[in-house]
């Protein structure tokens, strides 16, 4: 199953481009199925997983170049599966949302969706890898269907947004290479395989484990981002598509968040000798993030800034390194996946009728779109933990685990709490509470628009629900996650 679950994404792209029709409809339709498809597939995984054991599961491997060590090794922990599950409701949203993509030019369309799908497996292919020479290509193989997706679809300043974010990340990358090539070496069988080099670490001085941790930090936190490694993320995220800044922001950060959770598992000597300094970097883009999220007057800009801040939680639940703290950061890996789709959806759809982001330029909207102005206001108040939701979940057990190790500075996560519901507040104020007469006076086609579908209130509602059962029911996730938590911190008990 986890086989058929990396290939149906490809064979539906390969189904795209045999399709006769032309009809952007169909090839949608068809996207669709492959991601639905994919979707149940992980659904399914999680149902046959054993969650109280701490090993890989659905293991598989096939030698892939013997010469190198490198192999074809894919297996699922609790970690891993949930990133997984995330990631195919997350494409498939994608996917279905997108309804205004036409055929402008030559198999554009057909293009699009390919590329998507495309995108999906690499990513799943990422969270599945337990070789780091196939983890590593795969990370790579993301940029060039991102890339295209950004630079033949973004807005105005698309080629600039497309070439920052691949420089970006290719940049860290060379350092993550760099990192992966001195563990390779230090591997007893010279194996890429995560188990061999995790072992071969064990072996290296502490110096050398920093500066090796220090490589893969930096490539890594690009993508998470951490600040002040974040410059990419913004102008990527404002001029994407709407359907792509889901991905952006629901799982290619996650990207990043995952992959320093393998970092920290294969060199725990380096992640405890560092430990404060990654409190101090996610204390930083906690309250930059949202500082900078509470000056935007453009949505998309604003949710973009956000993730950085949510992203800060995630850096300092990795960083307690105890139990508590590192079930907080996977939870709210999960957690701002579904709020951040859920955001960008809406303000995606927002601006296809309106062709405006600025917060001036709406008002009293649960008049003239009621189902919009709920489905916003649940998404806002989501996005900064109101208890009920899934982040709310996430945060408090960051707190706790955090509070353990550092006590007071955690003021620090209260202020970023704090601004990230002043924000949230103004922003239900302009959309949902607004004065009326802000209609038609500030943007064009603001003054009268087309209340969500069905379809659309069936996307939000797919996102709003995995938010809101983690929140009034988290067991079955903490369980997902608890074996393969414990293992880790097991790590740095003593």
């Amino acid at each position: 199953m986890l086989k058929t679950l990396l290939v149906l994404p490809l064979l539906g792209a390969a189904l795209l481009w045999l399709l006769p029709s032309r009809s952007a409809e169909v090839q949608r339709h068809l996207a669709s199925l492959a991601a639905a498809g994919t979707m149940f597939c992980s659904w399914w995984l999680a149902a046959s997983f054993d969650a109280s054991s701490p090993d890989v599961q659905f293991f598989e491997t096939r030698p892939w170049n013997p010469r190198l060590g490198s192999s074809l090794a894919l297996g699922l922990d609790g970690i891993s599966l949930a990133m997984v599950v995330l990631a195919t409701i997350l494409c498939f949203v994608a996917i279905v949302s997108s309804t205004t993509v036409r055929d402008t030019t030559r198999n554009g369309a057909r293009l699009y969706f390919s590329l998507i799908l495309v995108l999906e497996t690499a990513l799943l292919v990422v969270f599945a890898a337990r070789d780091w020479s196939l983890f590593y290509v795969c990370w790579e193989l993301t940029l060039i269907p991102l890339f295209f997706l950004i630079d033949r679809l973004g807005g105005a300043n698309r080629h600039r947004a497309a070439l920052n974010f691949v420089l970006y990340t290719l940049g860290g990358s060379v350092f993550m290479l760099i990192a992966l090539l001195l563990l390779y070496d230090a591997a007893p069988e010279h194996s890429f395989a995560m188990v061999d080099m995790a072992a071969g670490s064990a072996e290296l001085p502490v110096r050398t484990q920093v500066l090796v941790f220090l490589g893969l930090l930096i490539g890594f936190g690009v993508k998470m981002p951490i600040v002040p490694l974040h410059g990419w993320l913004p102008l990527a995220h404002v001029e994407a598509p709407s359907p792509i800044s889901i991905l952006l922001s629901g799982i290619l950060l996650k990207m990043g968040a995952y992959g320093l959770i393998r970092a920290v598992w294969t060199l725990p000597a380096a992640a405890l000798a560092l430990q404060d300094w990654l409190a101090a970097l996610a204390l930083l883009s906690l309250v930059y993030g949202a500082v900078l999220a509470w000056r935007q007057t453009d949505l998309k800009a604003m949710i973009a800034y956000s993730s950085i801040s949510h992203m800060g939680v995630v850096l300092l639940g990795i960083a307690a390194l105890n139990p508590a703290g590192l079930n907080g950061a996977a939870t709210q890996m999960v957690a701002h996946g579904f709020a951040a789709g859920l955001l960008f959806l809406l303000v995606g759809l927002l601006y296809e009728r309106t062709h405006s982001r600025n917060l001036g330029d709406y008002g009293a909207l649960r008049r003239s779109a009621p189902r919009f102005a709920v489905w916003i206001v649940f998404a806002l108040l989501a996005s900064v933990g109101l208890p009920g939701s899934a982040g709310f979940i996430a945060e408090l057990h960051v707190l706790i685990g955090a509070y353990a190790r550092w006590g007071g500075w955690l003021v620090l996560l209260s202020l970023a709490v704090l601004i990230s519901a002043a924000y949230a507040l103004r922003a239900i104020r302009c959309l949902s509470t607004g004065p009326e007469r802000a209609f038609g006076t500030a943007a064009p086609g603001v003054a009268a628009f087309a209340d969500l579908s069905r379809l659309e209130v069936a996307a939000a509602a797919l996102l709003a629900g995995g938010s809101v059962l983690i929140g009034v029911y988290p067991p079955p996730l903490l369980r997902l996650l608890g074996a393969s938590v414990a293992r880790l911190a097991r790590q740095f008990a003593g």
